[in-house]
């Protein structure tokens, strides 16, 4: 199982920055499709709650005048020409250098403001990743599909992963260096979340959650989420994390469905051969076997790459560890 994360924290929302970050060099990334109506406030707001940081756009193919709009508002603008917000923020996470990354949104339904706090848990405690959990302010905020939804998996990754948080697909994080430099973003889409929810809790890394207001979307601007197809790639790719982050149970599970399934097809061709001393199914039998070596071999795959998946994970650790705790880059530098 999984180390526990750190246990959640509930702050309330941040006001203007209050901290002396400027030792720091402070990124705040901003993925966006389509996002013209919103992205200018979103730039505006954290320009004034964190004065010291750089605004960084990451255009996605948007049809509209994204790119101008954000521009205009003071930030930098780049583009990425593969469709998906994965490598989007792949792109972020390699190109852009800096003590302390601030990932969110361009829709302008995250407090801004809060990011100080997020920022000054992060460094107080040495975490990795602060996520802001999510507290919906007005009805048209969060719906309730989604909201569903975000139950459900984050429920599910609970399960599988060991406790997690409370609003796991929240687009409102905050990072340490060595977290986002030693993370392998594989996945292309809104899975992203997910992912680095999975990420954290898999290689035990410190990380806290602080509530935080959540708004409803600017008139005229359009969510790109769909409930159930984006769902499904969600709980998809929990699946996949769970294959590859515990093969040895994942292929067990099937070894043992596979067995329990020949088992019952033996039976009754066992006691027919101890009553008469004869196989009458023959075909049967045959079933049966193949299922049982199905079964050994799917236990044998899951010991190799239980095996593979310890070394992936200590060369995942190490890249990590080859960085410095959060609040020690200009300390040390």
């Amino acid at each position: 199982m999984a180390k526990k994360v750190s246990s959640t924290t509930v702050r309330k929302p941040g006001g203007p920055q209050t901290a002396d970050f400027t030792r720091y060099k402070i990124a705040v990334l901003v993925p966006c499709y389509n996002e013209a109506v919103a992205v200018a406030k979103v730039v505006k707001d954290f320009r004034a709650a964190l004065p010291n940081a750089t605004i960084f756009v990451f255009d996605n193919n948007s049809t509209d005048n994204t790119a101008e709009a954000a521009r205009a508002a003071g930030a930098e603008v780049f583009q990425e020409k593969h469709q998906g917000k994965g490598f989007v923020v792949r792109r972020m996470f390699t190109d852009i250098e800096a003590d302390i990354y601030v990932l969110v949104d361009g829709d302008a339904t995250y407090d801004a403001p809060s990011a100080s706090a997020m920022i000054e848990r992060l460094l107080a405690d040495r975490l990795d990743m602060v996520v802001a959990n999510r507290i919906d302010s007005e009805e048209a905020a969060y719906r309730a599909g989604h909201r569903a939804g975000n139950m459900l998996l984050t429920g599910f990754v609970a399960w599988v992963f060991g406790p997690a948080f409370n609003d796991m697909l929240s687009g409102y994080r905050v990072f340490s260096r060595r977290f986002v430099k030693s993370f392998p973003v594989l996945s292309g889409g809104f899975e992203i979340e997910t992912e680095l929810t999975v990420h954290a809790l898999e290689l035990g890394l410190p990380a806290a959650e602080i509530d935080t207001p959540y708004y409803a979307r600017p008139q005229g601007s359009m969510s790109k989420l769909n409930t159930w197809r984006d769902g499904f790639r969600i709980l998809r790719t929990i699946l996949a994390l769970y294959r590859a982050e515990r093969p040895l149970t994942f292929f067990s599970i099937i070894g043992l469905v596979l067995a329990a399934v020949s088992i019952v097809l033996a039976i009754p061709i066992f006691v027919t051969y101890v009553e008469t001393g004869l196989v009458p199914r023959f075909p049967t039998a045959i079933l049966s076997m193949g299922l049982m070596m199905l079964a050994s071999l799917s236990a044998a795959v899951g010991l190799v790459l239980d095996t593979v998946t310890r070394g992936r994970r200590e060369t995942k650790l190490l890249a990590y560890l080859a960085h410095r705790a959060p609040g020690e880059e200009r300390r040390g530098a």
